[in-house]
């Protein structure tokens, strides 16, 4: 590259806007938006989701790099639309030759929530009424050896329990103990959007610690500092969004629908 050319691009990279991080309200205005003035049906918005995140554990934890001979993952699904999106990365896990376990803290009421578990279970994916360790959660001393079930069960675990609209201040139970079960596994997290638990504009210091994180549109302010193997699924972002809330996204490579950042 000759001096001109080298200057041109060195200049050009100095000019590039760092990548924007959205607070609670800016996410929620973006899906908001999406969906009343771009016509995205929420169904339609989980399904892009819910893929994206499926490649995105093939990426971060290829079928021959699990460590067990079954390709086995806990799928942690919430009642709300986090949840709903874990339920479709279940789906396409299975598909991608992963073997997926759905557990349902707690069922939920929502229509389009009953239809994807309802395709799991057409295709079926497993499904778990409690998690092990909250037999035992009163019990200190019973804890440890059960979380070393699922630890010795999966490969991973996917934490589509909560998303930004979680009041993490007022949880309630069963979150709590699935929480302390969480932050003791020894087998790698990939959180989606939100890890749970963690307040969606500050990083968490005490939370549970994904290794993967999988931002949804555009990272949250609680990303910022996150230190894992970090995703982004926003390439079906239409670009006059992109422009008005200043998104700064990242240039997808070929075809992809999403990116490590």
């Amino acid at each position: 590259m000759d001096k001109m050319n080298q200057s041109s691009a060195e200049a050009e990279a100095e000019t590039i806007e760092p990548l924007r991080y959205l607070s609670k309200g800016e996410a929620a205005a973006i899906e908001t938006e999406l969906m009343r003035d771009y016509r995205f049906g929420q169904q339609q918005l989980i399904e892009i989701w819910g893929q994206a995140c499926a490649l995105a554990i093939t990426k971060a934890f290829p079928l021959r790099s699990l460590a067990k001979k079954q390709p086995t993952v806990l799928v942690i699904c919430g009642p709300d639309q986090n949840g709903s999106i874990g339920l479709v990365c279940a789906r396409h896990l299975r598909m991608y030759e992963y073997e997926p376990t759905i557990y349902h803290p707690q069922r939920s009421s929502q229509s389009l929530h009953q239809d994807f578990t309802v395709q799991c279970e057409k295709m079926d994916i497993p499904s778990l009424s409690y998690l092990p360790t909250e037999v035992s959660y009163a019990s200190a001393m019973n804890t440890r050896p059960v979380v070393q079930l699922i630890n010795d069960a999966y490969n991973l675990v996917i934490d589509a329990m909560m998303g930004p609209d979680a009041d993490c201040a007022n949880l309630r139970e069963p979150y709590p103990g699935i929480l302390v079960t969480l932050k003791q596994i020894k087998i790698p997290i990939a959180s989606v959007d939100v890890p749970s638990g963690w307040d969606v504009e500050e990083p968490s210091q005490d939370g549970i610690n994904p290794e993967v994180l999988i931002s949804l549109t555009a990272p949250k302010k609680c990303a910022i500092s996150f230190s894992g193997k970090h995703f982004l699924a926003g390439r079906f972002l239409p670009y006059d969004i992109q422009k008005k809330y200043d998104l700064n996204l990242p240039e997808y490579p070929g075809t992809d629908c999403l990116i490590e950042l």
